[in-house]
């Protein structure tokens, strides 16, 4: 019988052709604030952002009757449908091999620290419902002869819970949602940027009444920026992460997120100290992870510098042909850099040594064609001379080929596949990677329902701050299919979305306008170009995986500076459309300061080094070795277990962020529910707390 994947289902698995959008409905009605012709639309409630969470938010709502919109920055285009990995992850219950304990399964969720215990039971007990649901919807996940999902192991997963339709396994995700969320005729508003939300009321009483947007449809010569009004008490933020945060980044181009918009209403943010970096291609060709079976395969891995000489700079680190190799293979499924895996030799001496040769002006190649070269001095590479869990895996694999690139297509050919799609071919030539940051794992503060502190305002997926200092991979595509359903349960339970909103609030509206069009100023020194290199580069070089305390808090004075030169002079744009980035380039310079001001707060206050960042310290407790002898100049602080039971929350006053921290909220493992006494509260809809802020 013939193993070779049919050409249909290669392109079934890469390509993924979305769903057309439906025509837009038009606006209700018109009105003239400050000195613009607005058009209004009216909605119970508007989700910000159209990745798998927002969809996930929005069809939950439409199945129970509820209006709701979809506004998104480009269809399509977002995290969600353009991101992926050799096998990209969802992590769920492994109900198929073996059954699971929920209650496990959040404590490995919230394993590393700084999390919700309630939220990580949350993701945990929720995430059959998840799958079974988008397999309902014709998610395809691989099943095994018997209908049980294949699993494996993924990274921070220590029992084998991930599952995945290959490479383009959350584009996947969106398409079926996407078409569910088009049959129940959700309306969508495209080419919507969300721009400020507006809000009525002081204090504990503040609430949601609209947001702004600007829509190239809506742009005339009476409103020559397409400011547009949607009037809504509810709002859903799921515009994804700030990816163009960093400039060394794997996130698609036009990624800005939400959390600027969120700060600036007054949304208070939490954990901006924790994310992701690990190995992929840059934004500039096709960004991608390289994680799972890109690095399972061994490939050879070496630097070129600006006269062209390759550096073989791995073997500066491990001390055997062996060592080197099994650690390059457990950058599979041990793939985010972790401080702590610097030490003994580990994984994470990969990504500080990829890190170190781009630093110094090199460039870095993955090669499929070659077999890692011998340490000095040492054997030559075989696959008979791995560590054992290495060579296991491989075996069980049945990956015994010659070359990496024939192990590659043995184990995956998809991933070979997808890069082929995009003109470049691993097959025939070396593949130029980096250290790059690839998820945020804070952002705004929720409860267990998506609620923020401020009443209306939900956010789910990578908008919202529910993840800690580490997660399982594959947890964060569960998290924002859990979320998006609970929301829609709490908003629908609430009844404020049944109907188009009604309330006129033309004076908030016009006072927003004018707020926005007081940022845009076409004589101001800031560009956005400027503006983007300025951010770019210092968190890039500032706040990426090697951090200490002067560099981080020049950083932050600076990112502070920025943002008050902004707020003096504006930001000046040309053509409408650059009007939207001008907008959105504010926003992340208010994000930007919003991350340093908590990663300075962390280590001002001690912090160690955790998750994505080694804190690095003349006196710290931790020191790396290589080969040739300890790394001083990476000594770093060893975390502080503490901390692991608090977050730092980020809130902006005026033009001040303020930081403070917070308890992690805990979960009862001993309680156990009756249905007889807990129904009743199910039935009278108790079990939402709608006394409480929403």
């Amino acid at each position: 019988m013939s193993t070779a994947v049919p050409q249909e289902i290669l392109d079934a698995l890469t390509d993924v052709d979305m769903p057309k959008l439906p025509p837009e409905a038009g606006p209700s009605e018109a009105v003239r604030l400050a000195g613009v012709e607005v058009p209004v639309y009216r909605a119970g409630c508007v989700v910000v952002g159209s990745g798998a969470a927002g969809l996930r938010a929005a069809v939950e709502m439409k199945r129970r009757g509820d209006d709701v919109v979809i506004m998104s920055q480009s269809a399509w285009g977002g995290t969600s449908a353009c991101s992926g990995s050799d096998k990209q992850t969802l992590h769920t219950a492994n109900t198929a091999d073996q059954g699971d304990n929920y209650k496990a399964m959040a404590r490995a969720i919230r394993s590393g620290g700084a999390m919700d215990e309630d939220t990580a039971y949350v993701e945990a007990v929720g995430s059959s419902r998840m799958m079974a649901s988008l397999q309902f919807l014709g998610l395809p996940l691989p099943q095994d002869p018997l209908g049980g999902t294949l699993r494996y192991q993924t990274d921070h997963d220590e029992v084998g819970r991930a599952t995945s339709c290959g490479p383009r396994t959350s584009r996947l995700m969106v398409k079926v949602l996407a078409e569910e969320a088009i049959r129940l005729a959700v309306p969508f508003y495209n080419q919507a940027t969300a721009v400020k939300i507006l809000t009525e009321g002081e204090g504990a009483d503040r609430h949601v009444v609209g947001i702004l947007a600007m829509r190239a449809a809506d742009r005339t010569e009476e409103n020559p920026l397409g400011i547009a009004l949607f009037v809504s008490d509810v709002i859903v933020l799921a515009a994804g992460g700030p990816g163009e945060l960093y400039r060394d980044s794997v996130y698609p181009n036009g990624c800005f997120g939400s959390l600027g918009l969120a700060l600036e209403a007054g949304v208070e943010l939490v954990n901006l100290t924790e994310s992701q970096f690990g190995i992929g291609t840059r934004r500039e060709g096709f960004p991608w992870n390289l994680s799972g079976t890109y690095v399972q395969a061994i490939p050879h891995i070496y630097s070129v510098d600006a006269d062209g000489v390759e550096h073989y700079f791995l073997a500066q680190y491990y001390r055997s042909t062996q060592e080197l190799a099994s650690n390059v293979f457990r950058k599979g499924y041990q793939w985010p850099f972790h401080a702590t895996r610097t030490l003994d030799f580990g994984s994470s001496l990969v990504d500080l040594a990829i890190s170190s040769e781009t630093a110094a002006g090199r460039c870095v190649f993955m090669d499929f064609n070659r077999n890692p070269l011998p340490v000095p001095g040492d054997l030559p590479f075989s696959l008979e001379r791995l560590d054992e869990d290495v060579r296991l895996y491989l075996g069980k694999a049945g990956a015994s080929q010659d070359m990496p690139i024939d192990r590659l297509k043995h184990m995956n050919p998809l991933a070979i596949e997808l890069y082929r799609r995009y003109k470049i071919d691993i097959a025939a030539e070396p593949l130029e990677f980096a250290v790059n940051n690839q998820h945020m794992n804070g952002g705004v503060m929720v409860d267990t329902w998506g609620r923020s502190n401020l009443a209306g305002c939900y956010a789910v997926g990578e908008a919202a701050g529910t993840h800690g200092v580490t997660r399982p991979g594959g947890a964060a595509l569960n998290a924002g299919q859990v979320f998006g359903t609970r929301v829609a349960e709490h908003i629908s339970a609430s009844g404020r979305a049944k109907q188009a909103a009604t309330g006129e609030i033309s004076g908030v509206a016009e006072t927003g306008i004018t707020e926005l069009l007081a940022v845009l100023r076409t004589e101001s020194p800031l560009t956005v170009k400027s503006i983007r290199s300025d951010v770019q580069a210092r968190m890039s070089e500032k706040a990426g995986i090697i951090c200490d305390q002067q560099s981080v808090g020049q950083a932050l004075f600076d990112a502070q500076k920025l943002n008050a030169d902004i707020c003096a002079h504006g930001v000046a744009y040309g053509r409408a459309a650059e009007a939207v980035r001008g907008v959105q380039w504010r926003h992340m310079a208010l994000a930007s300061e919003a991350v340093l001001g908590a990663l300075d707060f962390f280590i001002r206050n001690g912090g160690g080094s955790r998750g994505a960042r080694a804190i690095c310290d003349a006196e710290g407790q931790s020191l790396p070795l290589a080969s040739a002898g300890p790394l001083e100049e990476y000594r770093f602080r060893t975390e502080r277990r503490a901390d692991r039971d608090e977050q730092i929350v980020v809130r902006l006053e005026g033009d001040e962020i303020r930081l403070a921290t917070r308890a992690n909220r805990t979960f009862d493992e001993s309680a156990r529910s009756f249905f007889e006494r807990d129904w009743p509260a199910w039935l009278t809809g108790r079990i939402y707390d709608l006394d409480a802020n929403n």
